[in-house]
């Protein structure tokens, strides 16, 4: 069985609705003016990274194909916009058979990108593809930060494992997502039993604070658990006292012990004096994993310490500082008529405050220096050099509305892994700084 095809549940019964009021309300304007069949091109990108960061990460590509997809407006969907009066009866009729036709080009899950990058770009009539824009960008921003917060957390971990913990602190179904973006960037676990049915990433978990605190002792919560998990189980020891606890574990469990984690405290210290104590104890073998509240600073300033793993929550669902990306959608390009073989025009904002746009239907490609390390993302609207045909970001995911194909996530976390190795090694320093390549218009 594929678990990834399987899907869970959500509150309504399509991705339809997942948009915003005025992408209908525009419909129904264009369809009255005539002009809602103008072939159009709209790009995803942002016009800046987060503060203090160096590169982007491109995730949620997958989850943006499973919404085209199911982009459909049923007789519940129709009958709730009816009820509301938010469009009137001919946008309705032209609802009810909506499937998006178009084309969708983008780059590469697991991709990193940089400010100008076109991410993602959307073709097809206007109306097919004003209404995808909520959608995507609902998901793109998401899944986006998260895998950038997982992806210097890795690095800042190193070649220590990283068990992805937070789906406690956000929504429950951002949780699944939160938990399949921190994949592609490099965790290599998650907590959630969702997760795991839905992509098939790896689940770990043990027992909390709770199972400790439900027993008399912690002697016997420790033997419980040995006794029901085997010797090879994490046991919990910052409870009480971190030294007795540590004891207790390697004289139930032996030096068989699997692990120990520690959730509270100065952690450095704690680890070394851990390490120090299991290797006197005859543990040698068992390994340290420290928790409470990382994120990737936290996790360098670990980097000496005797810690085998770490387990991040918080900072890691929240984008550790930076939850959204702040793409856009924007139309860059379009027909002056509804004749499919009429020229595209490109068309950009123009407005004061940083919000301007760059029109035209865009191609992207890196350029490399002589050592093979990225020096350029090089962004045009005409024909691409020849030294950079080959090196092209932009790949066709839907074509006339039919998913071309779909990636294993294990595929996608080790694109990023080796797109990652080809950027400048200061890509991966934690000191803020600017875009770690520039962005080059042709």
């Amino acid at each position: 069985m594929n678990t990834a095809d399987l899907g869970l549940p959500v509150d309504v019964p399509s991705t339809a609705l997942f948009t915003d009021h005025y992408e209908l309300t525009m419909l129904q304007a264009a369809l009255k003016a005539g002009t809602a069949e103008r072939r159009s091109v709209f790009e995803v990108f942002t016009r800046r990274l987060p503060e203090g960061r160096r590169y982007g990460v491109v995730a949620g590509t997958g989850r943006v194909l499973d919404a085209v997809e199911n982009f459909r407006f049923d007789p519940g969907v129709l009958g709730f916009l009816r009820e509301r009066s938010i469009v009137n009866a001919e946008t309705l009729d032209w609802l009810a058979g909506y499937r998006f036709g178009g084309d969708v080009w983008g780059y590469q899950e697991g991709e990193v990108y940089f400010p100008g990058s076109p991410i993602m770009r959307v073709e097809g009539t206007f109306a097919e593809c004003v209404l995808l824009e909520t959608v995507i960008l609902s998901i793109l921003n998401h899944d986006s930060a998260i895998a950038a917060a997982a992806s210097r957390m890795s690095s800042a971990a190193g070649e220590r494992p990283l068990i992805e913990m937070g789906a406690r602190r956000t929504h429950e179904l951002a949780a699944v997502a939160a938990s399949r973006a921190a994949y592609i960037g490099g965790f290599t676990s998650t907590s959630d039993l969702a997760a795991g049915f839905r992509y098939g990433i790896p689940t770990v978990g043990t027992s909390a604070h709770a199972f400790t605190l439900l027993h008399d002792r912690e002697r016997d919560a420790f033997q419980a658990q040995v006794d029901s998990l085997g010797r090879n189980t994490t046991l919990l020891v910052d409870t009480y006292d971190v030294a007795e606890a540590v004891r207790t574990a390697v004289e139930i469990a032996g030096p068989e012990l699997g692990a120990v984690r520690i959730d509270s405290g100065d952690l450095l210290l704690v680890a070394h004096r851990v390490r120090q104590q299991l290797d006197e104890l005859g543990a040698r073998d068992t390994r340290i994993i420290v928790t409470s509240d990382l994120d990737e600073y936290a996790i360098a300033s670990l980097a000496a310490a005797p810690v085998d793993a770490y387990g991040v929550g918080t900072q890691l669902v929240t984008g550790s500082g930076h939850p959204t990306c702040s793409m856009v959608y924007k139309l860059v390009a379009r027909a002056e008529s509804a004749d499919p073989t009429d020229p595209l025009v490109a068309v950009a904002k123009k407005s004061s405050g940083g919000k301007t746009s760059v029109g035209g239907r865009k191609w992207a490609a890196r350029r490399l220096d002589e050592h093979g390390v990225a020096e350029a993302e090089v962004v045009g609207t005409g024909p691409v050099p020849d030294d950079l045909r080959e090196r092209q970001l932009l790949v066709h995911l839907i074509e006339d509305g039919r998913v071309l194909s779909r990636e294993p996530l294990d595929v996608v976390r080790e694109r990023h892994k080796a797109v990652l190795a080809n950027l400048p090694l200061s890509a991966t320093q934690l000191s803020r700084g600017e875009a770690v390549i520039p962005t080059e218009y042709a």
